[in-house]
């Protein structure tokens, strides 16, 4: 990775319904713009994520989602309301942020999450899209979902017992994430604040690869999260079914690598090889880690953003 840097611009853009988003840019104004979007729902953007391109060539642009990270109002405020989050939102604040910096395309690189929205968003716009990095990538399928919600409790039994004997605190029907979604809106803050902590233990139990993240010893930060992520997983990420996988003609003639690691439980749902069959622009490649990606991935990914630079 290159070395830490600072933004030298930043601020907040006001993208309506009451919704702040926070935004930097660092690198070379006049470089190559290369949009990066973060994972969760609900993550926020890190200073590492800067460090993935070359600060002399591209002109790198980070922003925190609505809800989360530096963007207000935040998703752990008591008197939230999230009805103003949906991928629509998100894809229409791409392109806010993209015409108040007078980008005209970019690179779009996505992580995780951040993979699905970087998906939507091409589909949608794919001429303002120049190249796509996607790393452990995933479609916002339903089956996503329920693999990582369920599917996986016989993997880890002890684990998905205390993370389904909590959701039944809840009487709304449905499933475990639309239990945890009630709770994680309780009026009592405590019920709050233990369901979110059941919900990213979970979380971190399906990651077994992973060292556990700094940023979830915050119980704002995984009130927030929790939030956000089961706001998106009980509406199916507010995409239709396969709605990316159906849409993947629209990716024809974008260059694109996609990056996954090989132990990475998200895989068993079949949606790196199945989007790389509809879109030939595409090379994939696979790494000996996890979900959280190794040394190895981290290197590929520089010479991803560094190849698509000299182009």
């Amino acid at each position: 990775m290159y070395a830490p840097i600072e933004p030298y611009a930043s601020g907040h853009l006001d993208v309506g319904d009451g919704h702040l988003v926070y935004w930097e840019t660092c690198g070379n104004p006049n470089g190559m713009p290369a949009l990066v979007i973060h994972g969760g729902p609900g993550s926020g953007c890190t200073v590492n994520q800067r460090r993935n391109f070359d600060p002399e060539r591209y002109r790198i642009v980070l922003f925190d989602q609505r809800n989360c990270g530096r963007s207000l109002p935040h998703a752990s405020d008591v008197y939230v309301d999230l009805s103003c989050n949906t991928t629509t939102h998100l894809i229409r604040d791409i392109e806010a942020l993209r015409m108040m910096l007078g980008v005209e395309e970019w690179l779009v690189w996505g992580a995780s999450w951040g993979s699905v929205l970087a998906l939507a968003y091409a589909e949608r716009f794919s001429d303002r899209v120049s190249a796509l990095i996607l790393i452990v990538m995933g479609l916002g399928r339903r089956q996503e979902i329920e693999l990582m919600t369920e599917g996986l409790g016989a993997l880890f039994p002890a684990a998905w017992l205390r993370f389904r004997e909590f959701a039944e605190r809840s009487s709304v029907p449905g499933s475990v994430v639309d239990k945890y979604h009630d709770l994680l809106f309780e009026p009592d803050l405590l019920v709050c604040s233990e369901a979110a902590r059941r919900w990213c233990e979970w979380e971190s139990a399906i990651v077994p690869t992973a060292p556990p993240s700094p940023r979830l010893e915050s119980a704002e930060f995984r009130l927030a999260f929790a939030r956000l992520v089961t706001h998106y997983w009980r509406k199916g990420h507010f995409l239709e079914d396969d709605q990316i996988l159906r849409g993947a003609d629209r990716l024809r003639g974008i260059p694109g690598v996609i990056l996954q690691g090989r132990l990475d439980l998200w895989n068993l749902s079949g949606s790196p090889w199945e989007l790389a069959a509809r879109w030939p622009d595409v090379d994939m490649e696979f790494f000996q880690s996890g979900h959280e990606g190794n040394e190895a991935m981290s290197a590929r990914i520089v010479e991803a953003s560094d190849r698509f630079a000299a182009t």
